[in-house]
């Protein structure tokens, strides 16, 4: 007896109750919302399906707490009015380092007037054979003087560079070539000169401390005195020709420490995030900078880049992570016509006074700093437990929509029906 009340009570939680067969009612309106509901159900399914199986990008910002790591510059600009003698590459930053006259990693490429390459007769292939010929013609024993500076080892120069090089060591401007026994006989003043209505195209990569710093292209050759970077002028801007540093930025990026070596690595994948995040291009690239019509004015102007390098992290679902840079950009052009003359400051339209604490030189000068954050892109994918869970409310709600559509259809039909055999009674 108790079997028999407690087995009725448990019935009575079922929350599916059954109806006999002969008593259910099949109508075509409810055959049609079946159907439409499967239909319905496949849809939204394979909607659902194909968002689980999606990849999606997360990102999110953190402090870069990386130490000691280097960047890579990665450049390619031309400078159609500074012929490659005249274009000097020069890196400082706030640790101290100075790096001068950067050559590694740095190809510098002659252009003609057209902006052509100049393939043949190039400058160190001159003087090269210049150097061989007057070295044969010299007597057995001689050792040429280097004018004052240290000599390099062999206590000796024998060419021209060794005694320009000799001078820059020794912080000494190197003025005046053509009182230079060696660059005379070499005839090192007239290449220079045959050039001077050339341009250059500078490519490369250069490394650098990942601190704040100062990347310059500027006139001469560099050299320190008193730990302080100046520029040997002379005797490169008295040939009266053109020059000014107006330049067409190619490419202009940061790289990260192991952003090279990855890009030979089989399998890399250093273009796709990028394309992914939309940082395919860079914001100095294909930048166009002319300087002022006037030829005088020109030749003293000066370009400043400002710029926020902050570090970038993309990771992918299989876990590799991929790091490099990006960076923002500001410029600024500066007139230095009048600046060689005085220091004094000026007014502006609405009165303000307006000046420069440090005297500047011709050329284009990037100076960036290191952000303190770093930028995370993260590859995503839905849980599966995720689209189980969506697939039953996809699933519940259809059925249960078409079940409340279907009651009111059938009560619908059923009030018109009575209605129909009233009116015939």
């Amino acid at each position: 007896m108790a079997r028999g009340l407690f087995g009725g009570a448990f019935k009575g939680v079922d929350g599916f109750g059954k109806t006999m067969e002969d008593v259910k009612v099949k109508t075509r309106t409810g055959a049609s919302l079946t159907l439409l509901s499967a239909a319905v159900i496949l849809f939204f399914t394979l909607i659902e399906f194909i968002d689980y199986r999606r990849v999606k990008i997360d990102e999110m910002i953190m402090v870069d707490r990386s130490r000691g790591e280097r960047l890579t510059v990665k450049l390619n600009i031309t400078f159609p009015r500074v012929p490659c003698y005249l274009l000097s590459l020069d890196v400082t930053d706030i640790s101290g380092e100075i790096q001068q006259d950067i050559s590694h990693n740095i190809l510098k490429t002659r252009l003609d007037a057209q902006g052509q390459e100049v393939h043949e007769n190039t400058l160190n292939y001159q003087i090269s054979n210049e150097v061989e010929r007057t070295l044969k013609q010299r007597p057995e024993g001689y050792c040429g003087s280097c004018y004052g500076a240290d000599p390099p080892e062999g206590g000796c120069c024998q060419t021209c560079e060794s005694v320009r090089k000799a001078y820059l060591d020794r912080g000494w401007s190197f003025e005046d070539p053509n009182l230079i026994e060696q660059c005379v006989a070499e005839h090192w003043t007239n290449h220079i000169h045959e050039q001077n209505t050339e341009g250059c195209r500078i490519s490369g990569r250069a490394r650098i401390n990942k601190v704040a710093g100062n990347l310059q292209f500027s006139p001469g050759r560099s050299y320190i005195s008193q730990r302080d970077p100046y520029h040997d002028l002379v005797p490169y801007l008295k040939d009266g020709s053109h020059h000014d540093f107006g330049h067409h930025i190619h490419e202009f990026h940061f790289e990260g420490e192991r952003e090279v070596e990855d890009t030979w690595r089989p399998g890399n994948r250093m273009s796709g995030w990028r394309k992914k995040v939309g940082l395919e291009t860079h914001q100095l690239d294909e930048l166009v900078q002319h300087a002022v019509d006037d030829r005088i004015t020109a030749a003293n102007w000066m370009f400043q880049y400002y710029i926020k390098v902050v570090s970038t992290e993309f990771k992918y679902l299989d876990g590799e992570v991929v790091r490099s840079n990006q960076y923002s950009v500001t410029s600024f052009e500066r007139d230095l016509t009048h600046e060689a003359q005085t220091h004094d400051h000026e007014r502006d339209k609405y009165g303000q006074l307006h000046g420069h604490n440090y005297r500047g030189i011709p050329g284009a000068f990037f100076n960036f700093e290191i952000s303190p954050l770093m930028v995370v892109h993260r590859e995503t994918r839905g849980s599966f437990a995720h689209f189980i869970t969506s697939l039953c409310a996809i699933i519940g709600g259809v059925l249960t929509m078409a079940s409340i559509a279907d009651s009111m259809l059938f009560a619908a039909m059923g009030n018109k029906d009575g209605m129909s055999s009233g009116k015939a009674m």
